[in-house]
Formats: structure tokens, C-alpha cells, sequence
């Protein structure tokens, strides 16, 4: 026998958003030592407080993302998440993914505090050359996975590689 679903569904605050606008929006959280949801990088158009500890950040199609989710409870750790992602057009494809609605094309993917710890040093990497990590492209997060994937250690990004990409971009329509 199945059992009734409640009345009273509670709604995240992404959801009372307008049903097509055109932004993909963040949920942020930030509870001291229990919920963490953050941004590594990224440049949000807006920035919406709900509160003292949550807000939304709101970006236009074709940017791209670093969220970090990290959660304990009085055992330790139990959640630790980076997702690098691409902001999509209403009419792209897109992945799902929790607190951001309605999703983006995901380009990295890593749990387990080691391996998100091994993507913060390739954006220090990336940073310490003179490139904001928003910019990289997306070839080289999708390496950065799979490589994390694999167990092994990703290649450099380079400035040549990024004069690479931005000539590329430029040449695409």
C-alpha cells in the first residue's frame, strides 16, 4: 500500500522563481561547521539575499561555475562536491543538479575531499598564470576530470592553450 504524499510540499527558494527565465541560479548556503554551499568561481549578473544564511546567484547562459557543497554532522564529513559547470540557453540540453536550477552542461564532476582538493590546486595553478578560471576552456575541465577519474594526475593549463581557446572561441560563431 502506498502512502499518501503531504499536503504540503516544501519549495526550495529557486523554485518560486519566474518558470522561464532565462538566468540559471545557485543556491548558497552557508551554515558554520554543518552546510556549506559556495562558489570557487564564477560572476554572477545578480545576487539575491534570502536571509543571513542563504542566497542566490544568478547567471547568464554560456558562463561558467565552480559550486562547492560540503556538509558534516557530528561524525565528520559526510558530503564533499565540486561541480565546474556551464550555464545553458532555455533551448540547450542540460544535466540536473542539486541547487541549480535548471542545470547546466556539466563539465567537471568530483566528490571525496582528496579529489576536490586536487581541483582547487589546478584553479590556484590556473590563477597563479594570470587566467581567471571562468575563462579556461571547457576541454580543459572535462581533461581535469577524466583524469581525476582515472586516478591520475592532470596536465598544467598553459597560456599558449589559452591563447588557443580564446582564438577558437572567437572563431566559432
Amino acid at each position: 500500500m502506498r502512502t499518501p504524499l503531504p499536503s504540503v510540499i516544501r519549495q526550495s527558494a529557486l523554485d518560486a522563481r519566474r518558470p522561464f527565465d532565462a538566468l540559471t541560479h545557485v543556491e548558497l548556503t552557508f551554515r558554520p561547521k554543518k552546510i556549506e554551499h559556495w562558489l570557487r568561481f564564477g560572476d554572477p549578473v545578480e545576487r539575491t539575499f534570502l536571509d543571513k544564511r542563504r542566497s542566490v546567484a544568478s547567471f547568464r547562459p554560456g558562463q561558467v561555475l565552480a559550486f562547492v557543497r560540503w556538509a558534516s554532522n557530528d561524525y565528520g564529513t559526510i558530503v564533499s562536491r565540486l561541480d565546474i559547470v556551464r550555464t545553458v540557453d532555455r533551448w540547450e540540453a542540460y544535466q540536473t543538479l542539486p541547487f541549480v536550477r535548471p542545470g547546466g552542461e556539466i563539465l567537471l564532476r568530483v566528490g571525496a575531499w582528496a579529489k576536490v582538493e586536487r581541483v582547487f590546486q589546478a584553479i590556484d595553478a590556473i590563477e597563479s598564470i594570470g587566467v581567471h578560471p571562468p575563462d579556461v576552456s571547457p576541454a580543459y575541465w572535462r581533461h581535469v576530470h577524466n583524469r581525476l577519474a582515472a586516478n591520475q594526475e592532470p596536465r598544467f593549463y598553459t597560456r599558449i592553450q589559452h591563447k588557443a581557446w580564446l582564438l577558437r572561441a572567437k572563431a566559432m560563431p
